[in-house]
């Protein structure tokens, strides 16, 4: 497995990805994404094959410095079960901790049973009493 921290101009290697996507990766938000150094996208290959990617955002606040929010993690189905995920999270943790992240967050569904352990077997610990609100324009 090759797992590669994408950079400015790696733009088609994202659409080259976009079966890993919700939808398709759209060329003016990945531009913008990936242009930012404060966003990172990680993808992972299995025999030059996308199998799976990680993207994570740094969040800082005046009184809390800077932790990565894990925004989205994906493994193709036929690639699942085979340490990818775990292997991105934690290269993600690696992007983190050299950007002088103090931590690491993600949220996800309780019932998203095979997260929840990826999580679990890279260190993450839930946390209870949560309650996520949405605001959609």
């Amino acid at each position: 497995m090759d797992i590669r921290v994408l950079c400015p101009g790696d733009d088609g290697l994202v659409a080259a990805a976009s079966h890993l996507f919700d939808g398709p990766a759209r060329a003016d938000a990945t531009a913008r994404f990936i242009a930012d150094d404060t966003h990172h996208l990680l993808i992972a290959y299995e025999d030059e094959r996308p199998a799976g990617f990680v993207s994570g955002v740094e969040v800082t606040h005046p009184d809390k410095g800077t932790e990565m929010f894990v925004y989205e993690l994906a493994v193709d189905e036929p690639f699942r079960r085979r340490g990818i995920g775990r292997a991105l999270l934690e290269r993600l943790a690696m992007v983190a901790r050299g950007a002088g992240c103090y931590g690491m967050w993600v949220l996800t569904d309780e019932d998203n049973v095979a997260a929840r352990a990826t999580y679990k077997r890279t260190g993450g610990v839930p946390e209870t009493g949560q309650v996520v609100e949405v605001w959609t324009f």
